[in-house]
């Protein structure tokens, strides 16, 4: 389950949405405050393992102990994940990365270029401009990646 951008609102709807995953990545920008950040990684954490970078917005003494990059492997497939694309700091194809996980522009967007599949679930927090709220899931299998957006409210 990919998730970004919570900004300290974890709604129902995304709970329910990343139920059952077998692994949950938050893409930053969590929450501004130690309680309702703690309360956010907390929830998603009672549903599946959990991954976290820092985003911009998550500047407080909480989250310092969070990275800003994370990088896993699932089936010979490997993620980096980072908050915002534009600080994207390495080539993946050249890196072996075979999916890239970002937030951070709140616009919700899945697309390939190079061999690298480019995941942003856009924002499931408080509602920015006209743009859906949403998650999205990763399915990694066979040594391949492929995700879906879950438009949680348009």
């Amino acid at each position: 389950g990919l998730i970004a951008d919570t900004h300290g609102l974890l709604r129902p709807e995304a709970v329910a949405a990343l139920a059952g995953c077998a692994h949950i990545v938050h893409a930053g920008d969590i929450g501004s405050r130690t309680g309702e950040a703690r309360g956010v990684l907390d929830a998603l954490a009672r549903i599946a393992p959990l991954t976290v970078v820092r985003g911009n917005n998550d500047r407080a003494g909480w989250a310092a102990p969070i990275p800003y990059t994370a990088e896993l492997e699932f089936d010979s497939v490997r993620i980096h994940v980072l908050h915002i694309l534009g600080e994207l700091a390495i080539d993946p194809a050249v890196a072996g990365v075979k999916v890239v996980v970002s937030g951070h522009s709140h616009q919700p967007c899945v697309e390939s270029r190079d061999g690298v599949l480019f995941v942003n679930p856009g924002s499931a927090g408080p509602r920015r401009f006209r743009l859906p709220v949403s998650v999205a899931r990763l399915w990694v299998e066979d040594g391949r990646a492929e995700a879906e957006l879950v438009t949680l409210l348009e």
